[in-house]
């Protein structure tokens, strides 16, 4: 008897100048736990697409249970029981979080949408796996961490055997990953098969059975997880040896680059504040972390830095000079750089090339325009070279149609151009989620350099790692307050966690009280 579920069988499948998967071949058992690891565009992403109906390959073919099958669409991959989380979710912002997850299979009763049953089943399924959500909050008003639970919802509920998981860890906290490892190996012992992409290997050694890994579209190999190390897996992914650990010299902070005095920013999804009266100063030559649980007002905190909201009070000053109330442009041309937390949404203009999203902080300068019309030459060279410098992959190269890239060379984009762009603070919104291992050493790398040329850097991250090892101090904000100033190399993941999970405030954070 076939013990593969679903087997992918010398799979090819080209887009122009390009070829995503070279004949690859995948075999998924029943009831484990697959791992699918490669760097950013190494095709994985790609290969789960096949394999869910959304791309069609050139050669090879799917069985499942042993007999080939045709995936034409997604519908066809849902009736053969097959759902997928996807990197990018495919929400509907207007709708709300049970419209979502019921979308496409809305139950009726003479024609009329019957929410209520589906009402009960989803939060049965909330419940079961811990999945917190709320059913009425629109898809424009959540986090993204809450949308990850709405893509999850939306599979569970369709009941679906065999379950893709494209990066479902890369927006979620280090508490709610730990959840979600949790869940993905109860539905395992349930008899569920999951394909599972990451590019994080504590979560491969820690969940997975099988591991099968892809570099530059090609099957490296397939090994049991238990028979081997991260250190074998990074080098079977990237082909070298990578280094763990975040190599930095002491920082030596300068003059006030930022200074954020009381600022206060409403919350779009109730009748609190998002963010209450925070103050804290960010120096040249230093990287502070503002850290903490997804969802207590750091993304309103950097919608009111970077200008995207309007702040309700308070004071933001940039050099010295008071942006309160300045322009995305302004903040932009007055020293400020974002890497912001969703690429899509306020990162890219997916359907313009990489050179003109590239140059999008930059294109009414001199060099680049010539009395109103833009110098594509120069726009193309200068993409070339941001190109090279930060190993953006693209099928063709400056002309390639950002939509078409991978998640991870999507914001490989973004931080070439706003780290090259002229600027006094860099604030680098998880920079690196999405990244490879590779790609993250670099990254940081990148982050230190910024500091060391005498840059002030505000990283907002929500992996423990990261702000232990890159940040030279920790701002910890929970509901909306910062609880807590703590020197990483003085603190651990314990006592992070705690004042992440407002457990634990500093008495001595001015108007903070203690708990």
């Amino acid at each position: 008897m076939n013990d593969y579920i679903i087997e992918m069988l010398n799979i090819t499948k080209e887009f122009p100048g390009i070829i995503a998967n070279d004949n690859v071949s995948l075999q998924l058992k029943n009831g484990e736990i697959h791992a699918l690891l490669g760097e950013n565009g190494a095709g994985k992403s790609t290969l789960m697409s096949v394999l869910f109906g959304l791309y069609q390959a050139e050669k090879g073919e799917i069985r499942m249970h042993g007999k080939p099958i045709k995936v034409n669409n997604p519908n066809d991959a849902n009736a053969f029981g097959i759902g997928m989380v996807h990197q990018h979710f495919k929400l509907v912002e207007v709708f709300s979080v049970l419209e979502n997850i019921i979308l496409g299979i809305e139950p009726t009763k003479n024609g009329l949408l019957e929410k209520k049953e589906a009402r009960k089943k989803v939060m049965a399924l909330s419940e079961k796996y811990g999945l917190k959500i709320n059913p009425d909050a629109m898809i424009e008003d959540v986090s993204v961490g809450m949308q990850q639970r709405v893509e999850i919802l939306k599979m569970l509920y369709r009941n679906n055997e065999i379950l893709i998981f494209d990066e479902p860890t890369a927006v979620l906290t280090p508490q709610e990953i730990k959840e979600l490892l949790s869940i993905m190996k109860d539905l395992a012992k349930e008899g569920k098969s999951i394909l599972f992409i990451t590019h994080k290997l504590n979560e491969i050694m820690d969940v997975a059975d099988r591991c099968t890994v892809l570099r530059k579209g090609q099957l490296i190999g397939t090994v049991d997880v238990k028979e081997t190390t991260k250190e074998e897996l990074s080098k079977m992914m990237v082909g070298r040896n990578i280094s763990f650990d975040v190599d930095k010299k002491q920082s030596s902070p300068g003059e006030i680059v930022l200074s954020i005095k009381n600022m206060t920013v409403a919350s779009k999804t109730h009748k609190n504040n998002a963010v209450k009266n925070v103050t804290f100063d960010v120096r040249a030559g230093e990287i502070v972390c503002l850290a903490g649980i997804d969802g207590n007002g750091q993304t309103e905190f950097v919608h009111g830095l970077t200008g995207l909201e309007k702040i309700e009070s308070g004071s933001i000053h940039l050099c010295g000079k008071d942006i309160s109330n300045a322009s995305i442009r302004n903040r932009s041309v007055s020293g400020m750089s974002h890497i912001p937390e969703d690429r899509h949404k306020h990162g890219l203009v997916l359907e313009y090339t990489l050179a003109e999203n590239l140059v999008l902080q930059r294109y009414w300068q001199n060099d680049f325009h010539n009395r109103g019309f833009i110098k594509f030459d120069q726009v193309k060279n200068y993409a070339e070279r941001l190109i090279e410098q930060f190993d953006i992959r693209s099928g063709e190269g400056a002309e390639t149609i950002v939509r078409s890239m991978s998640g991870g060379n999507q914001q490989k984009a973004i931080i070439a151009r706003e780290i090259d762009k002229e600027h006094q603070l860099l604030v680098a919104v998880q920079p690196t989620r999405g990244l490879d291992v590779g790609a993250i050493e670099y990254i940081h790398k990148q982050l230190i350099e910024r500091r060391d040329s005498g840059k002030g850097v505000l990283l907002i991250s929500l992996e423990l790692d990261e702000v232990l090892n890159v940040s030279d101090r920790i701002l910890v904000i929970y509901e909306g307050e910062i609880v807590g100033e703590l020197n990483p190399q003085e603190t651990s993941p314990q006592e992070l966690g705690l004042y992440m999970a407002g457990a634990k405030r500093d008495i001595n954070r001015g108007n903070q009280h203690g708990a």
